[in-house]
């Protein structure tokens, strides 16, 4: 399943009316260790059809990261029924971001 980018007018519907697993994946495009986890996510949203990846872009939606409380990038979020069950912040391994898809699906 392909990342998908949500803005301040789709997060409710993307992201808190989901009905599954959601990694929220909070970025800009100055940051360096969100440019190494890019393609990392790309890699775990194929391998997991059953949790929804999305990206969102800090620069065009401020509102939504100070909103959500995200204070350092990149910062991941995993929302199950709406709300944050886990959050995680800074550059992160594809297998330490597994071990906590694992715990939560």
């Amino acid at each position: 399943m392909a990342v998908t980018d949500v803005t301040e007018k789709t997060f409710v519907d993307e992201v808190l009316m989901a009905g599954q697993l959601v990694v929220v994946d909070y970025w800009a495009d100055w940051c360096s260790p969100c440019k190494q986890i890019a393609p990392i996510i790309d890699e775990l949203s194929r391998e997991y059809g059953d949790v929804k990846f999305v990206k969102v872009d800090t620069n065009t939606n401020p509102n939504l990261a100070a909103e959500q409380g995200v204070l350092s990038l990149p910062t991941l979020q995993f929302i199950q029924g709406g709300r944050v069950v886990k959050s995680l912040t800074g550059g992160k391994t594809k297998g330490a971001l597994k071990k906590v898809i694992d715990e939560l699906r």
